[in-house]
């Protein structure tokens, strides 16, 4: 059985940084991709980045591009997402998610993620 824990959310002012990680349990992750997905109560869950299983391949939502960075640390079954200059007013809490099939999370495709975990919240004050 495998699960994923995210933490490293907060509250922080606009313009902050924060560093969400994501640790996955129960079995090794090496082959699968990572994404980081966020949603806001009443919103659709919404897609932020992912990665490929290799490092090879990543991709961004417009609205972080520049500001976000995905990483990925096989040796500790873990994914990071590196959210710099915040914006304010936003209050998503924020998911990450494991799928063999890259283009599952890069796509976005939420209805068809392996793997979910049960997200951390970020405040983001102006």
């Amino acid at each position: 059985q495998v699960q994923l824990v995210e933490s490293g959310g907060g509250a922080v002012q606009a313009g902050e940084s924060l560093r969400l990680s994501c640790a996955a349990s129960g079995r090794p992750l090496n082959a699968y991709s990572w994404g980081w997905f966020r949603q806001t109560p009443g919103k659709e869950r919404e897609f932020v980045a992912a990665i490929s299983d290799r490092d090879s391949l990543t991709r961004y939502a417009d609205s972080v591009k520049g500001r976000f960075a995905v990483a990925r640390d096989n040796t500790k079954n873990t994914a990071y997402l590196q959210m710099n200059n915040l914006e304010s007013g936003a209050t998503p809490k924020h998911y990450c998610s494991a799928d063999l099939n890259y283009l599952t999370n890069a796509r976005g495709a939420t209805d068809r993620v392996q793997y979910w975990g049960r997200g951390t919240q970020v405040t983001v004050a102006s």
